[in-house]
């Protein structure tokens, strides 16, 4: 077989993989017209095409940190550094991004997102281009991969929002289940592009393409958005009707009444601090595992080598199971699947701990990213909507992603300094401080899933006519 045709196979497997598990998902019947579901997929696929992309040049930093330092244009904690200002200045942002997607609408956000991320990709390039020449010295190196990185995450943090402020107007609350495990399969497919592609592209073309590439992508993705997404059902020709989430009944509300009753919402919290703990975890698991197999002789395993395959099978697995079990299982509720899902994060976290330096470790890893990828697309991407509604979806997803990124950037700054360096981190045994520090983390996370069991979202109103009326007129 060709060696191009031997790259480009998994991706087609893929693809296919993708097609047939969407076929399959379950059908929620709420009325909708034909018309309407056909517009209402084509508003969303390109919308989730793009989160994917924006996933494309989030991750191509972390998924060529081993190779940037082999180059010796970043060491490891050089990276984590980078990483975690990156990281708290894109929980930081959603604090003021989140209300600005309420104001803006998802469909200005997501072209912000996709611009930026577009250009601070192309200057990413510019950097590493500098650095290989020799025209730039290393300290300024790190300063401007530094700055680049943290711009880059800031126009990225109107990626999440941006999806969950679009969305909940086109679905019913009983509906958002199956559309969060959609979801789940499209961030997948970014992940899968993030860690193969990017590397493959490294390592073919060098590393300035690994960063030109995505911005390419991400800039006709950006001019795609712009003609085909629409920000409600109204906006494309059809009739906008209740969700039946929180919004419900609250249509004259400000947006400030909007965001008091979202903050004076106990359960609201409760998600937060959950999502604190996945962002640690998820990150801990995609951006270090890397690092360790490279470390310690084990980059070319399997599990390392196609990193991004199996991160996608997991992640298409996670957020199907998840989002079938939310809305056929138990009642479109998302706690009793994150409480499923940290459950197995957990008995992840202690199997790696004494898996190290075996292949079991990396399997155990693969299946923690399973997991933690389900509880985020459950929490961030679906309950997000439910709790915060199609008026304030935005506040809500800003508050609950913006604190994933600052558990992730915990995780950074704590594994720059507390992971073995040098010819200590070539032996396994001292890698124990990395599943060590996710094991409580995710027993707490346990700990608050099983607190939000029964959490619904109440309208503020009386259940509203069937959806049928979503019809064209």
């Amino acid at each position: 077989m060709p060696g191009w045709l031997s790259k480009l196979l998994p991706i087609v497997i893929l693809l296919a993989a993708i097609a047939v598990v969407l076929s399959r998902l379950p059908k929620v019947e709420l009325g909708h017209s034909d018309a309407f579901k056909r517009r209402r997929v084509l508003n969303w696929f390109p919308l989730g095409l793009t989160y994917a992309f924006l996933y494309f040049g989030r991750y191509n930093l972390s998924a060529n940190a081993s190779a940037l330092d082999k180059l010796g244009l970043l060491s490891k904690a050089e990276f984590g550094r980078i990483d975690g200002w990156a990281s708290a200045v894109y929980g930081i942002a959603f604090l003021l991004n989140g209300p600005l997607t309420d104001i803006w609408g998802g469909r200005a956000t997501i072209l912000i997102a996709a611009a930026g991320s577009a250009a601070m990709n192309l200057a990413m390039g510019l950097v590493l281009s500098q650095a290989q020449s020799g025209s730039m010295g290393h300290d300024d190196v790190v300063l401007w991969m530094t700055i680049t990185s943290t711009l880059n995450m800031y126009f990225q943090s109107f990626g999440a929002v941006s999806i969950v402020k679009v969305n909940a107007p086109w679905f019913h609350v009983k509906e958002r289940g199956i559309l969060g495990a959609t979801f789940g399969i499209l961030i997948s497919l970014g992940l899968y592009f993030a860690y193969d592609w990017t590397r493959l592209i490294f390592t073919e073309a060098g590393p300035t393409w690994a960063f030109y590439v995505p911005a390419v992508v991400l800039a006709v993705f950006a001019i795609l958005d712009f003609f085909i997404i629409r920000d409600t059902p109204s906006k494309a020709g059809f009739p906008d009707f209740d969700t039946m989430d929180a919004s419900s009944g609250a249509e004259s509300m400000t947006l400030w009444q909007i965001a008091k009753r979202i903050l004076t919402q106990k359960v609201i919290w409760i998600i937060v601090a959950i999502e604190f703990c996945s962002g640690f975890l998820r990150n801990a698991v995609m951006k270090w595992y890397l690092i360790y197999a490279d470390k310690v002789g084990e980059g070319q395993n399997f599990v390392s080598k196609n990193w991004g395959v199996v991160l996608c099978v997991a992640g298409i697995l996670g957020g199907v199971f998840a989002g079938v079990i939310s809305d056929k299982v138990f009642d479109s509720r998302r706690g009793p699947v994150a409480s499923v899902l940290y459950a197995g994060i957990t008995v992840g976290s202690i199997i790696t701990l004494f898996a190290l330096g075996s292949p079991i470790a990396g399997w155990s890893v693969v299946g923690m990213s399973l997991c933690v990828i389900g509880v985020h697309g459950m929490l961030s991407g679906t309950a997000s909507a439910d709790f915060g509604g199609r008026k304030g979806a935005g506040i809500a997803t800003g508050i609950i992603d913006g604190f994933v990124y600052f558990g992730s950037a915990t995780q950074a700054f704590l594994y720059a300094a507390i992971t073995p360096s040098g010819d200590a981190a070539k032996d396994p045994a001292n890698w124990k401080n990395w599943p060590i520090a996710m094991i409580p983390v995710a027993i707490v996370g346990l700990a608050l899933a099983s607190r939000v069991w029964n959490a619904k979202p109440k309208p503020n109103a009386p259940p509203a006519a069937p959806v049928a009326a979503a019809v064209k007129p």
